[in-house]
């Protein structure tokens, strides 16, 4: 039997509180004892707090649509929220993610990295970014409206491409929030399908964006895609959910406060120096008697209009003028300085990088902040971007290619693990001070505390084409006879 609950005489349950949200709970999720955690108390300071009883779709089928919406305006007219979102991309992807071939034979690896790079250029279905360019704006839309899809396009052999295959970003209001049902046996939550398994069967999209409804007819029209055609971009926060919420989500509102705290202090700096002079004289004065040659600022019931910076305002007879001084407590800096400090941590970024104030910063303490910033980066750059997006792209785009140019090696070696294993080089991490860092890898490397190869691909480069390039560089430098002192350390 569920406990029943009884609300203390003299306390009300306000709407939001704790104690209002015990209807909410689960049957046997029985109110806190007298004993309980601070954090689950029914006293005073605990008023107000809310309570999280729902699943992890829940929040973000009911407010995700509005929360998105408010996103993507603060990123279209906020410079601090399109700022954080900069930041991130430009070091989460930067010039690129790369990727290179673990196939064991090495002249196979050469012609598949010489065809991947000829098909960056021509990736993008709708022709404006290469490969590199798609991965940027793919984590921006996921940033700002908390996820992105693309789907697999496949393309003839007319199309005249290097590989007859291409990927579409699609923009996460194209799978509508309130789909929810069933078709057949299969269950539809917020637009994706998914089997009796729980495996995602396929994805109810829009053909084109609702927000073109009002000239797109297609815009209202749903097309049933099947999951393996499609990419879901999105960073889960809890188990057992199916669609991303938007990076900005935890900063909005405080966004929105300084934006009109920020308003209000250039209003009350343009008041301050809105009047210079009131000038009352014992005899009525006319435009004719205006020593100064002003027109009187007055509407036309004859009382004062808006004035202008730098006015001489004559007035009537017994006429005075009392208005407001805005008062100014010195505060505005830090506290918009404590604001943006917390809008940093929210967004994933430091502070630093936010706003470009370097002030009281020396080299150890942004090197401690960055060290942190971009070990939450890579995190995202593995176990996301790579995971859910650049892998599914590789592996789709390696079974056109195997099709296309290895037809007689694939059929030798059919098993499709051993053509996909490859390694991701994300861009490299610069320091103010390289040659530290260059110093501490090469006696790394001579104590055999790693490889040169790992080296190198954390600097978002591939060992074997720098091998290649040194070898051509000494030997062009022996054919012309120049003096060469580049000396390669052994691999």
């Amino acid at each position: 039997m569920q406990q029943r609950i009884r609300v203390p005489a003299g306390r009300r349950a306000m709407p939001g509180s704790a104690l209002a949200q015990v209807s909410a709970r689960p049957p046997g999720d029985y109110a806190p004892d007298s004993g309980a955690w601070p954090a689950a108390s029914e006293s005073y300071r605990s008023t107000g707090w809310g309570a999280e009883y729902h699943d992890s779709d829940a929040r973000v089928f009911g407010q995700g649509g509005l929360v998105r919406a408010r996103s993507r305006a603060a990123a279209a007219q906020n410079g601090v929220a399109k700022s954080g979102i900069d930041k991130y991309v430009s070091n989460a992807i930067g010039t690129g993610i790369v990727v290179r071939s673990a196939h064991p034979d090495p002249a196979i690896r050469a012609d598949l990295h010489q065809l991947f790079d000829d098909w960056a250029e021509e990736s993008d279905a709708a022709g404006l970014l290469d490969w590199y360019g798609q991965q940027a704006l793919a984590v921006r839309s996921m940033l700002e409206g908390g996820e992105v899809f693309a789907r697999h396009r496949q393309r003839r052999p007319e199309d005249g491409l290097s590989v007859p295959y291409q990927v579409e970003l699609i923009e996460s209001e194209h799978l509508p929030l309130h789909h929810n049902g069933w078709n057949g046996s299969n269950r539809i939550k917020g637009g994706i399908e998914f089997d009796p398994l729980g495996r995602r069967a396929a994805y109810w999209l829009y053909r084109s964006h609702p927000g073109a409804a009002v000239w797109d007819t297609d815009a209202i029209q749903q097309s049933r895609v099947p999951a393996d055609q499609v990419i879901h971009l999105f960073q889960p926060l809890r188990p057992g959910q199916s669609r991303g919420v938007p990076w900005l989500s935890w900063v909005l509102a405080r966004l929105a406060e300084i934006d009109e705290y920020d308003g209000a202090e250039v209003t009350r700096k343009k008041i301050s120096a809105m009047f210079t002079a009131f000038v009352t004289s014992a005899n009525a004065v006319s435009d004719h008697d205006n020593p100064m040659g002003q027109q009187f600022a007055r509407d036309l019931n004859g009382a004062l209009a808006e004035l202008m910076p730098g006015t001489v305002q004559f007035l009537y007879p017994g006429e005075t003028v009392d208005f407001a001084a805005p008062k100014d407590d010195g505060s505005y800096v830090e506290f918009m300085r404590a604001q943006l400090r917390g809008i940093a941590a929210g967004m994933g970024v430091t502070y630093e990088q936010l706003v470009g104030d370097l002030t009281g910063v020396n080299y150890s303490s942004i090197r401690a902040g960055l060290l942190e910033f971009r070990r939450q980066v890579e995190m995202c750059q593995h176990q996301v971007i790579i995971h859910q997006f650049c892998r599914p792209v590789w592996r789709a785009w390696l079974r056109s290619v195997l099709i296309e140019h290895f037809p007689r090696q694939f059929a030798r070696d059919p098993d499709f693990r051993k053509w996909s294993r490859a390694r991701w080089m994300p861009p490299a991490w610069q320091w103010v001070d390289p040659e530290k860092d260059i110093k501490a890898s090469v006696l790394a490397i001579e104590n055999g505390l790693t490889s040169r190869a790992r080296v190198v691909a954390s600097q978002g480069e591939d060992v074997e084409t720098i091998d290649a390039e040194q070898q051509a560089d000494r030997q062009r430098a022996a054919d012309l006879g120049l003096p060469y002192s580049g000396v390669a350390i052994a691999a």
